[in-house]
């Protein structure tokens, strides 16, 4: 007995236990699964990136004795996306709970594109859990997870990938920021409401002109360019966006998605918005410059609380430092700068006030049972208010009732109880005057008188920007010496920033507009001629011609009740920094 246990001990202890030890026989890996992806934001081709992925797979297990007999394969999704959120590879998973799917292994052709960051740590286990093998290549076999060394090569593998993708991103950018910094070029994209895009030429790129690429550029549209330097004079004229939208649709003008369906799939084309026209106002491509990284596409977490589930892109307004300005102008300019930068400065200062402040100023024109000629164009010259239409038995009216002033106001000692204009008359008057302005044996006389009030004109914007500045500064004044009476700082910590934003602006305001551009005789005729026939407007009396005349001057009306006299100005709308002439009726 001795003896047979020194000739083979632990065989004499397998057969007293009863164990029997099977032989180990190599089959080789037998079926397994495949898993790859592309991005096509990189212009890959879906087809050629499958091939080579699955055939890099099969080269590395069939030594193996490996036989790849189902593939999952992601299009058009992006690394960072975690595997949860892709099509194919959420299937891949779904698989893992089939205890019928007649594989037990998966291959992957290239790690870097399959896992990204963390993603392999949060994956792996669930493959374990379920009897799942992972092949991959950068490991040279099969993945270990009781071995060290393997989990610190695929979380360094997610790193490089994430690198990768990090460098990939920074270079393209830089590249584009140089290509409109120095050549102003066009980045691709829907062209602006204004502009199409035209064949520039052979493309820079050696290799592309040789494939037949061409370069496209902006060009101006002037069957829609006259509607954007319409928007800005109406704009600085005093109407807020939605008023504009309103005129704009009232006038049936198609909108940029109706005007142009193929660049605007994903738009209805039912009409102009108030943000539409915003997004006109505040787009600087207009001045001629090329302007890029406004907007930028930003990864956000689908949810903070969950940072596994990933990130989800998001377009967000760009900082100011990452926005890049051509050098000298790109293409033909719409509006000039002076006019845009106008047109901001009055827009910064409606914002000042905060949002309460700002839909005030970008309210609407709200649609009413009848047409009134003077609405928004009459003022009392007590209070400098709107005069507001009054409909009586026996005419219209415009009435200014002193009840509605604010408390304190300084209007309020001289104003009388309420104030009345008749339309019809003040109607005959203003018609008789601009019949005399416009007719052809004064209209040189007109034009000229246009021409030489631009020197004496100030700017509107320049005495609201004035007197919001002066009642900023006496706010402060006043919270000040509050202070200094005993109130406590804390509490007045808001209105102070909201009177020191209001006083920044109309600095802003004052200091930055550019003065007046001087008009030429000849486009000040080109202004005349675009209202058409103002006469024949004028004979017929209709309210539709005579509402079109009115917005189109730009009408505007002072009526001083103590004298009966309304001083009238007209400033044709067409070109922003135009003069007005004015008269006594």
């Amino acid at each position: 007995m001795t003896a047979e246990i020194s000739r083979d001990p632990w065989a004499t202890l397998d057969e007293l236990l009863g164990i029997e030890v099977a032989d180990t026989v190599e089959d080789g890996i037998g079926t397994m699964a495949g898993y790859g992806r592309c991005s096509t934001e990189d212009n890959q081709d879906p087809q050629t990136s499958r091939g080579w992925q699955f055939g890099n797979a099969r080269k590395f297990v069939e030594p193996f004795g490996g036989v790849v007999t189902e593939e999952f394969f992601d299009i058009g999704q992006s690394r960072s996306v975690p595997w949860d959120r892709r099509d194919a590879a959420s299937e891949l998973l779904a698989a893992l709970k089939n205890p019928y799917r007649g594989w037990n292994a998966v291959v992957v052709g290239e790690g870097t594109r399959c896992w990204f960051g963390n993603q392999f740590s949060l994956i792996a286990p669930r493959f374990e859990a379920y009897g799942v093998d992972l092949w991959v290549p950068e490991l040279g076999g099969k993945y270990d997870p009781r071995n060290p060394s393997h989990k610190m090569l695929m979380s360094v593998l997610g790193g490089m990938s994430e690198s990768e993708r990090q460098h990939v991103q920074a270079r393209v950018r830089a590249a584009m920021d140089a290509q409109v910094l120095n050549e102003g070029r066009h980045q691709g994209g829907r062209a602006p409401y204004g502009y199409e895009t035209v064949d520039g030429g052979p493309h820079p790129n050696p290799r592309k002109s040789v494939e037949g690429y061409r370069l496209r550029v902006l060009a101006v549209d002037e069957q829609s360019a006259w509607v954007v330097r319409r928007i800005f004079a109406e704009y600085l004229s005093g109407r807020g966006d939605r008023a504009i939208a309103t005129g704009l649709n009232r006038d049936r003008i198609p909108c940029p998605s109706a005007r142009r369906p193929d660049q605007n799939p994903h738009r209805s084309g039912d009409g102009w918005q108030g943000s539409t026209v915003r997004a006109i106002l505040d787009n600087p491509r207009y001045t001629g410059y090329a302007f890029f990284g406004r907007w930028m596409r930003q990864e956000m977490l689908l949810d903070p609380d969950d940072v596994a589930a990933g990130n989800v892109i998001r377009f967000r307004r760009a900082s100011a430092d990452r926005v890049v300005r051509s050098r000298r102008p790109a293409h033909p300019e719409i509006v000039s700068v002076e006019v845009f930068t106008q047109a901001q400065l009055l827009r910064k200062s409606k914002y000042a006030g905060g949002l309460r402040t700002a839909r005030k100023t970008e309210r609407a024109e709200r649609p009413t049972k009848q047409a009134y000629l003077f609405r928004g164009r009459l003022r009392c010259t007590v209070c400098e208010r709107k005069m507001e239409a009054s409909p009586r038995a026996r005419g219209m009216y415009y009435r200014c009732p002193a009840r509605t002033l604010p408390n304190g106001s300084p209007a309020l000692g001289i104003h009388p109880p309420t104030i009345y204009l008749r339309e019809d008359v003040l109607v005959d008057a203003v018609n008789k005057w601009l019949g005399e302005l416009f007719a052809p044996k004064n209209v040189d006389r007109t034009v000229c008188a246009l021409v030489d009030s631009q020197g004496t004109v100030t700017p509107t914007n320049h005495d609201s920007a004035r007197k919001r500045l002066a009642k900023a500064e006496k706010e402060l004044a006043r919270f000040q010496a509050a202070i200094i009476a005993g109130i406590d700082p804390m509490a007045l910590v808001e209105p102070m920033n909201e009177a020191q934003a209001v006083r920044a602006a109309a600095k802003a305001e004052l200091e930055g507009t550019p003065p007046p551009d001087t008009l030429t005789a000849a486009e000040v005729h080109a202004m005349i001629d675009s209202l058409g026939d103002v006469g024949a407007a004028l004979r017929e009396a209709k309210t539709e011609s005579l509402l079109r005349v009115y917005q189109g001057l730009d009408l505007q009306v002072l009526y001083k009740d103590k004298a009966h006299v309304a001083d009238v100005m007209i400033k044709p709308v067409g070109y922003v920094n135009s003069a007005r002439v004015r008269g006594g009726t």
